[in-house]
């Protein structure tokens, strides 16, 4: 996917980068994946198979919880394979000095299999794919904190703190690129009148980007393997912003393939109260927010991605405050 955020490279600046790494000689490199932040590289040395991942070198043209959110995703990777079996890439370098190249870098074990997005399969495994990432995410909430947010920027001592700065940001962000956001104001607005109720939420890892191209399916005699990628945008939160991303188009209690499956390993179940149901809008309100504002910094109209996100953000917003408007029955 095309973006204005992802750095452009030569093939002297990898090689620089897998020498200070000492990680062999560079035989070839190919631009890798369908992410729209990073540079990503598939990248062969004489010692194995690598990916490079590059952040973004204008740090002015993204986003505030995008800021260093790099240093946040070797985080993570470290967190996901200390305290999870969940199977993710190992991080063999990174550097954050910006000596050798002047934005952030690391290079990471390159996996075997494809992009969910892109997997062959049948529908019965498909299904089978579906309860497996729910399973994955039920891992993910089982690692819990005493602070709220993104490592990035500040944490707080509970949901209601976090959840009001991470909006705020996204408005602020919509502001510095000259535009205003009715709609962020709204949801602001309801953060604020659910207050007692998001003060309560138990802080789990979400790792809030679970779409299929985050995931790598690996299949091997008639088993699959699921892969997780891209954890960049993991924060200290409210679990059920993961069920944004898990069968995209349901509402939480629509979402039935998924909810069993989480139950039946989750430490705590969803059974989509009206509670629950308002801290799902929150989550597909504030993915509202983030596309609103992104495609400002990323896009222009001529972009597809600048049309999917209006597109989206409508959709989102609309449930979003359907739920939120018709509160505690």
């Amino acid at each position: 996917m095309i973006s204005r955020t992802k750095p452009e490279l030569t093939a002297k600046q990898i090689e620089s980068m897998f020498d200070s790494a000492c990680l062999g000689k560079v035989k070839s490199f190919d631009k890798l994946g369908d992410g729209e932040y990073n540079a990503v590289f598939d990248v062969v040395t004489d010692m194995g198979n690598y990916v490079l991942k590059v952040a973004p070198l204008d740090k002015t043209g993204i986003l505030t919880y995008e800021q260093d959110m790099m240093r946040g995703e070797v985080f993570w990777y470290a967190q996901i394979r200390a305290r999870t079996d969940v199977k993710v890439p190992y991080v063999y370098y990174k550097d954050f000095s910006h000596t050798v190249f002047p934005s952030d870098y690391f290079i990471m074990e390159r996996m075997e299999g494809e992009q969910l997005n892109n997997a062959d399969l049948t529908e019965k495994e498909r299904i089978w794919c579906k309860e497996e990432i729910a399973r994955i995410t039920a891992k993910f909430h089982k690692v819990t904190n005493d602070k709220y947010g993104y490592l990035q920027n500040d944490l707080y001592d509970n949901w209601y703190l976090a959840l009001r700065s991470m909006t705020l940001y996204l408005i602020n962000d919509t502001k510095r690129a000259g535009k205003s956001t009715r709609r962020g104001d709204k949801l602001l607005s309801y953060i604020d009148k659910y207050k007692d109720l998001l003060e309560k939420v138990p802080s789990t890892m979400v790792n809030c980007d679970l779409w299929y191209g985050n995931i790598l399916c690996v299949k091997k005699d008639s088993k699959i393997q699921l892969i997780i990628i891209d954890p960049e945008r993991t924060f200290w939160g409210d679990s059920l912003f993961d069920f944004i991303n898990l069968e995209v188009t349901k509402m939480l209690n629509e979402k039935t393939t998924t909810v069993n499956a989480y139950n039946a390993v989750a430490k705590s179940k969803v059974t989509c109260t009206d509670e629950e149901m308002i801290r799902f809008a929150f989550g597909i309100g504030y993915l509202a927010l983030v596309q609103e504002a992104e495609k400002y910094y990323r896009y222009t109209p001529h972009h597809f991605g600048w049309w999917r996100n209006v597109a989206s953000c409508k959709f989102l917003y609309k449930n979003a405050f359907k739920i939120l408007k018709r509160g505690l029955q």
